[in-house]
């Protein structure tokens, strides 16, 4: 399953030069939330358009190499986003993410 996550393009700049990404969702840390917001390619366009739509700085969408997160004892989990939901996303457990596990990013139009 391809894992998605919309960044900020700041974030992940500062990710790069640090080598680790703590962001969980926009305005939320790793650390504090406890797992990475992730979708997958079909779930990607909601969640822009539920959560950053307001945005003006430019968005990127990460694209998260699965293996690569195993490797670093990160966990993905499929899980509902709120109790009574059905529909199931992809958290990321374990920590930040460091750099090395996005495969892919591309600026979101």
């Amino acid at each position: 399953m391809t894992l998605q996550h919309i960044a900020l393009e700041s974030d992940w700049q500062a990710a790069q030069a640090a080598g680790r990404y703590p962001v969980s969702t926009r305005g939320q840390l790793i650390a504090d939330v406890g797992f990475m917001h992730c979708s997958t390619p079909e779930q990607t366009a909601g969640v822009r358009e539920r959560f950053y739509s307001d945005v003006t700085e430019p968005l990127l969408l990460l694209t998260l190499d699965e293996p690569a997160l195993a490797a670093h004892g990160l966990e993905v989990r499929r899980e509902p986003p709120a109790p009574g939901v059905a529909e199931l996303f992809p958290h990321v457990y374990g920590g930040d993410l460091p750099v090395e596990c996005v495969a892919g990013v591309r600026v979101l139009r």
